[in-house]
């Protein structure tokens, strides 16, 4: 599927993106803001997603953003990642000024306040606290990420690394990360519904044209260094059944391993037929499901696996028979049915992943933070174009117990 747009950018910086499209009743209007996780003090995290939800406190002209949405029927909502912060509206095309001048509102003039900062701190408290401490599981990706990275921020859950960070948070440090990333020249608004290019390109002018751009210092990541040995840890929690997690590093979102890893991750655990499934859980019995999966960042990422135990199996049992596929995909070259198989799944995948004009909007914006928005229309090529020797050599370097962390998350007996 092409998806067609048009883009400008602002003498602010501002980046616009307008894709026309006259099956849908909907306008989609998305602002992403170049910041997230990785952006964040390591003694101070969760701060992103505390912003967010701030964005939401209200502004000099608009004291309550929610209620002048629901005036005009529209929906929004938001999130936070380790890469950047997405802001997004669903709205009639007859209101969408309407995003517009809400949106510019807070890009200029968020109210921030103590009472309103003290107020947001306690609900994401709670919320790390129910997600993260009072639920089953909850704290595996606190436990993983700080084994796999060692020195890069994608060290931390965009949540926080805990509860106390949150509440460390000043009204100084909000006030520094709004003036810092809040700006035109850090962001990308795409419009994607029944809209002339040229009438958005105009209101994008008149509502954030005049907001003046950052003066944002060049983002420097810490470079995680390559790992050598393995590592291990191991947990008890108050759990229903042992749970083993493996995470391996692998390169950034936009190169060609990427692919190659998203179809092993297929491969392995995507169906009934799938690698894992057939000879893990239906013909084994080693575990009630096992997935593989990978993160996706913009920064080189991971490469995951995470499988609850059947009841009496141990763990040493468990992870050699994981090992043994993977070694198997390093080893032994996929055959091409079983490789087709998998490259027409996600096929039909990125199909619907683009069928809305909500989705159209928030990818066309991520590609372009990536680098471009045409890149969107190279995804179905780059992986109809990944060969079977290349998936047993990405395995073979990548899928290696030197690099490779693993938990064992054992339920209390």
């Amino acid at each position: 599927m092409q998806i067609d747009y048009n883009e400008t950018v602002l003498e602010n910086g501002l980046k616009v993106q307008v894709h026309t499209d006259r099956n849908t009743a909907m306008v989609a209007f998305n602002l992403i803001y170049d910041v997230g996780s990785k952006d964040e003090d390591p003694e101070k995290t969760g701060f992103a997603h505390l912003f967010e939800h701030l964005m939401f406190s209200g502004s000099r002209h608009v004291k309550d953003f929610d209620a002048e949405l629901d005036k005009v029927g529209a929906a929004n909502n938001a999130f936070t990642n380790n890469d950047f912060t997405n802001y997004y509206i669903t709205i009639l095309p007859d209101a969408l000024e309407t995003a517009f001048r809400v949106e510019s509102d807070r890009m200029r003039y968020l109210t921030i306040t103590r009472k309103k900062l003290d107020v947001q701190k306690g609900v994401v408290v709670e919320e790390f606290k129910e997600r993260c401490l009072n639920q089953p599981y909850g704290d595996a990706d606190l436990l993983i990420r700080p084994l796999c990275y060692q020195t890069h921020p994608y060290a931390w859950s965009t949540i926080g690394k805990k509860p106390e960070h949150i509440e460390s948070v000043t009204l100084d440090d909000v006030r520094r990360f709004y003036e810092t990333y809040y700006k035109p020249d850090n962001a990308i608004l795409t419009v994607a519904g029944p809209v002339e290019p040229e009438a958005v390109f105009e209101m994008a002018r008149r509502w954030f044209g005049s907001i003046p751009g950052g003066h944002r210092v060049p983002r420097r990541l810490p470079v995680e260094e390559p790992q050598t040995a393995a590592r291990r840890s191991e947990v008890e929690r108050k759990v229903p059944t042992d749970v083993l997690y493996k995470a391996f590093h692998i390169d950034r979102r936009m190169s060609p391993d990427f692919y190659v890893f998203d179809l092993v991750s297929d491969i392995l655990s995507n169906g009934e037929s799938s690698r894992f499934y057939t000879s893990l859980v239906k013909e084994r019995k080693l575990f009630t499901s096992v997935n593989a999966y990978v993160s996706g960042d913009i920064e080189p990422g991971m490469f995951l696996v995470s499988g609850f135990l059947e009841k009496g199996v141990s763990f040493e049992k468990a992870e050699a028979a994981v090992n043994e596929e993977i070694d198997r995909m390093a080893t032994e070259e996929v055959p091409e049915e079983e490789l087709r198989k998998v490259k027409n799944k996600l096929e039909t995948a990125l199909l619907f992943s683009n069928m809305k004009a909500l989705d159209k909007a928030m990818n066309l914006g991520y590609f372009e933070l990536m680098g471009s928005a045409a890149l969107l229309n190279e995804e179905d090529r780059k992986y109809r174009e990944v060969r079977a020797d290349e998936v047993r050599q990405a395995v073979s370097r990548c899928l290696c117990g030197s690099n490779c962390s693993t938990i064992y998350y054992k339920a209390v007996k």
